[in-house]
């Protein structure tokens, strides 16, 4: 099929409608980043001939190289046969306007939270000059650390993570932004090894799929580390560590943020009596919530 494909096609625009074909009869799952086969076709496309990735028609019609063809063909056909997701095949996703680099040591960036840092937690947060310490929890890449770093430019911050791995993907991501003197990288089970630190903000994007989800998760999902996804049968045996642990490691005033996926029934259920903010995003209000210190004493 991909040899038939490289003597008869020539221009982009002829791999363009190859790749669409070929990602829809597979049956394969986007949620890594893009949301359709066009979309993810057009970003690997884009992504491998080094062009700008907003940018797709004035190349349409441009004839490709022998090797390009090559090139382009061979990651089409790991995206088909080996349902790999387009970030780990390209080695970068993005939250916003921010790119980092991934690899199958983390989970694919995707956090409502980098949509609340954009607006520095606001009206959460008063004066975010104010925040002169902070906390990102299962920090995995180092996305959300970076992005606090930006929306709270006085914090020191530590960025923790149970996995070694995923910390040196975080401390890649730290430097490439520069970011070495304001983030510390710290390898920690949840505040294990953070002692007696407080924080201002706490934010976390912790492992929040239950168990029947984890069966039933696409392929493409398997490519993930299994630790940063499931968290026991409900998937809320982290989120309920946070909630236990967090009050002594808050200053006063301070604010914690947590994303949970579609978990909020049962949370609300298993603690009827806090008062959970719950966040507006751009896809509800359902799935990141926030406490102060002072609602969970």
């Amino acid at each position: 099929m991909y040899s038939d494909a490289k003597k008869q096609f020539s221009t982009i625009r002829d791999l363009l409608r190859f790749a669409v074909s070929r990602f829809n009869e597979a049956g394969l799952f986007f949620g890594h980043g893009t949301h359709n086969a066009y979309d993810e076709a057009a970003y690997l496309i884009l992504h491998s001939l080094h062009l700008p990735l907003d940018t797709l028609e004035p190349f349409l019609d441009a004839r490709l190289t022998s090797s390009e063809m090559d090139s382009l063909l061979h990651i089409l056909e790991r995206r088909v046969t080996e349902r790999i997701p387009a970030a780990y095949l390209t080695h970068e996703a993005w939250l916003g306007d921010f790119r980092f680099y991934v690899d199958e040591r983390v989970i694919v960036p995707r956090s409502f939270i980098a949509e609340l840092l954009r607006e520095q937690l606001s009206p959460w947060v008063e004066d975010p000059e104010t925040v002169t310490s902070a906390l990102d929890l299962c920090t995995g890449s180092g996305c959300l650390a970076i992005l606090m770093a930006q929306a709270f430019p006085n914090a020191e911050i530590d960025a923790a993570d149970l996995s070694p791995d995923a910390l040196e993907v975080a401390r890649r991501n730290v430097t490439d932004y520069g970011l070495e003197k304001q983030i510390r990288v710290v390898q920690s089970d949840l505040f294990g090894n953070l002692g007696e630190q407080r924080y201002d903000v706490i934010i976390s994007n912790p492992p929040y799929v239950n168990a029947p989800s984890v069966a039933a998760l696409p392929p493409e999902y398997r490519h993930e580390p299994e630790l940063a996804l499931g968290s026991g049968d409900d998937g809320l045996d982290a989120t309920r560590a946070i909630l236990r642990e967090a009050p002594k490691h808050l200053n006063p005033g301070g604010v914690l943020v947590v994303e949970i996926g579609h978990n909020r029934d049962a949370l609300e259920q298993a603690f009827p009596d806090l008062p959970f903010n719950w966040l507006e995003t751009s896809s509800g209000n359902e799935f990141v919530f926030l406490l102060t210190l002072e609602q969970m004493l």
